[in-house]
């Protein structure tokens, strides 16, 4: 006995050691997002496949073997299962109301508003160093923010033609910018900080000159939509324009010497639009505040049904229960990865991320033990609803943590890894019963009924055994 525990162990070590890889390849490399979505998807279909064939249906014929009708039977696994998803809900609810919600999605969604965060404050930079627009307040800035973006140009690339419409005005971010009339002689040499484009968008014409940048330059590109609307409004910008038109010279830098950086740190202070969804978690990783053990104690809750199952369902590795363990594999790497980034950025050292990781790797040892030792042995009916249960959580898990989490990033395209995973799943099942006895599947059963050999490994049943598939006698569905 102490053997088989041993080798139960083992396998829950196999389906949870992939947390590990997830938080090293988290820790030293930049995964893309859609590969992560792709493994959650593929993973989530595994699992899908594992509830129908495995778990739920299995389940349901067990009890109809202990003598329940069918509807008894069905109504037994549903409340197994309808249990298992209230307990898994709870539990969610509770560690995500001390900091576990960040999960995969809350990851990719908090990484694209610091990307945007990052995007707006070069913009503001960028934006400062000019006389024209460093009277506006922060909610100004805000609001015409959305209407700036930064492009770059090659050495010797055209901004634009003489001849082409006026739909911008320009602010040089760094390198130079030439302006040269019809006759090819130079009209400017606008540098970092100044403007151009400006003449064509007040006349309401077509450029007459044409821009071409010297060396690598980054443009502030401002739209004509918010060009106007500031000429409109602002009566300051209006007046700056114009002695700009008057005197055909472009706005003084600002000092160079300043720290530009600071000044957009207090932009974003000061501005008094919400906070990002769920700042206050991306605050508590900052600062390192218990979050790690927070998202460690999420993954805890997705590991511990799923290894309760496969430890339930484990009698040798014949018998191994290949689409949970396929599943809870695959899906324990992307959360891994997000998580272990979280961390890193939070500042713990690599060697503690793994150590945290590795909870993970013993409640799963653990969770497999106790399935195997309690709720393994179907000729007990507490045992096969216990395992309803722990479906049910399985079920509320896949389509908590993981459809969503997949279906965030990669939208519609999600459907087709969760399609491949459950396929694949539905062979390995197919496989596993192939290995089996023949009289200890439904699919063996429907086999002996018809005279077949299953396949190579099935064995004959003996002369006097008279099967009895899966329902008793008058209460198969085709006899009502």
């Amino acid at each position: 006995m102490a053997f088989e525990f041993f080798l139960v162990g083992l396998v829950g070590l196999i389906t949870t050691m992939s947390v590990i890889v997830g938080a090293y390849l988290g820790l030293f490399y930049a995964i893309p997002e859609r590969i992560l979505s792709g493994i959650l998807a593929f993973a989530a279909g595994s699992l899908i496949a594992a509830l129908a064939i495995e778990l739920s249906f299995e389940g349901a014929e067990a009890l109809v073997h202990h003598g329940f009708g069918i509807r008894a039977s069905w109504l037994n696994m549903a409340l197994g299962f309808g249990a298992g998803a209230a307990l898994y809900y709870t539990a969610s609810v509770f560690l995500e109301s001390k900091g576990a919600g960040v999960r995969l999605p809350q990851f990719l969604l908090d990484k694209r508003v610091r990307e945007q965060r990052a995007k707006d404050d070069e913009k503001t930079v960028i934006l400062s160093r000019s006389n024209l627009f460093k009277h506006l307040s922060a909610t100004s800035l805000q609001d015409m923010l959305h209407g700036v973006s930064l492009r770059y140009f090659a050495d010797g690339e055209i901004v634009f033609n003489i001849g082409d419409p006026a739909a911008a005005l320009y602010v040089v971010a760094d390198g130079s910018v030439e302006l040269t009339d019809p006759n090819g002689n130079t009209l400017a040499r606008p540098g970092a900080g100044q403007v151009f484009g400006e003449m064509a968008l007040m006349a309401g014409r077509d450029r007459n000159a044409t821009a071409r940048v010297a060396g690598e330059t980054r443009l502030a590109v401002i739209g004509k939509e918010v060009f106007e609307r500031l000429m409109a409004e602002d009566a300051t910008f209006r007046g700056a324009v114009q002695d700009m038109a008057r005197e055909r010279s472009l706005a003084n830098l600002r000092e160079e010497h300043l720290d530009t950086s600071a000044w957009a740190g207090v932009y974003r202070q000061s501005h008094a639009s919400p906070a990002p969804v769920h700042a206050h978690q991306e605050a508590s990783v900052a600062a390192g505040k218990g979050i790690g053990l927070a998202i460690i104690f999420g993954n805890l809750l997705d590991t511990i049904p799923g290894c309760l199952v496969i430890g339930a369902k484990f009698s040798g590795f014949e018998s191994m229960s290949a689409t949970l363990m396929v599943g809870m594999f695959l899906g324990g790497i992307p959360e891994s990865a997000a998580s272990a980034t979280l961390l890193r950025r939070a500042g713990f050292p690599p060697s503690k991320v793994f150590a945290m990781w590795s909870t993970v790797i013993l409640v799963g040892i653990i969770s497999a033990i106790l399935g195997k030792a309690f709720i393994s042995d179907t000729s007990s009916v507490f045992a096969v609803i216990m395992q309803a249960v722990a479906a049910g959580a399985i079920l509320a898990m896949v389509s908590h943590a993981m459809i969503p989490e997949a279906f965030h990033k990669a939208g519609s395209a999600a459907v087709l890894p969760v399609v491949l995973g459950f396929l694949f799943a539905l062979y390995l099942a197919l496989e596993e019963a192939n290995m089996k006895p023949t009289g200890e599947t439904s699919l063996g059963l429907h086999h002996m009924h018809h005279g077949m050999p299953l396949g190579s490994h099935s064995h004959a049943p003996p002369a006097e055994m008279k099967p009895q598939g899966l329902w008793p006698e008058g209460q198969h569905p085709a006899a009502a």
